[in-house]
């Protein structure tokens, strides 16, 4: 159902088996919090942030985050997007899957509308031939993984607060006068805890940041400027490397995409 961004909404006070809520979302902070159902989340255009306890979420436009019943989580919207949002009853047997970010291809994106839009107080034998099509589309679509596992170590707590907030991690050098420690224990607790070694960390933060922020509008250069490329064409490469794409073609395509989808 279609809702505004200020209405007042309790997915668990619902007993259908999938409530479904559409709204054209601006600035949004979520705060932490949880639900007794699963959720799947989707923007169709603009990106959106999901922390975790410790790991950090980037949901660029076209895909799906799908959030398990009880998960702790908070969503964070920094510009005007299409919102999609599902919730479904954990008595669902089908539906059983982790924490996980997927491709949304045409028809899944079609099934994600129309049960977003969906009336509230819907029988189940309304709902069950459309619920089939979802779990076999979420089971089979590709995940992606647009994720960042922070450190638990107390001593880059203060640090990692910073970063969360949007501070561009510093090169290990840099970061090992920051707190206080050698920058071989500082790498011991990256691998430990994150299972990646600070350089390869720093840059997917790099590559999860460029990609929210050209989602959000901000131009090439000053993407590049901001996350500390030495030039345009370094952070173009940079961007190819992990994505296959270059970013303008990455935009590109996610707006192309979206357009083409409000268009049916």
């Amino acid at each position: 159902m279609k809702i505004n961004q200020d209405d007042s909404f309790d997915p668990d006070t619902f007993d259908e088996l999938v409530i479904g809520i559409a709204s054209d979302m601006g600035v949004h902070d979520s705060g932490m919090h949880s639900h007794l159902r699963h959720q799947l989340l989707f923007s169709a255009a603009g990106s959106i942030t999901i922390e975790l306890d410790n790991t950090l979420c980037l949901l660029p436009p076209r895909r799906a985050a799908w959030i398990p019943a009880g998960t702790v989580h908070r969503a964070i919207m920094n510009s005007s997007m299409a919102y999609r949002s599902l919730y479904f009853s954990s008595k669902l047997p089908l539906l059983e899957l982790p924490l996980q970010i997927v491709e949304v291809n045409p028809l899944f994106f079609e099934v994600i509308e129309r049960m977003a839009f969906w009336q509230w107080g819907m029988t189940e034998e309304r709902q069950g031939s459309l619920i089939t099509v979802f779990c076999e589309e979420i089971k089979s679509a590709q995940s992606e993984n647009w994720t960042l596992k922070f450190p638990s170590d107390n001593r880059l707590s203060a640090w990692l607060d910073r970063v969360r907030r949007g501070e561009l991690p510093p090169r290990l050098g840099q970061l090992a006068q920051k707190v206080g420690a050698c920058e071989r224990t500082i790498s011991r607790i990256f691998t430990r805890d994150t299972g990646m070694n600070y350089q390869s960390w720093r840059q997917q933060w790099r590559l999860l940041k460029a990609m929210e922020m050209l989602c959000d509008g901000w131009q090439l250069s000053q993407v590049a400027q901001q996350l500390d490329f030495v030039s345009d064409s370094a952070f173009i490469v940079f961007f190819r490397q992990y994505t296959g794409t270059t970013p303008t073609r990455y935009l590109r395509d996610s707006i192309t995409e979206n357009q083409a989808s409000f268009s049916d």
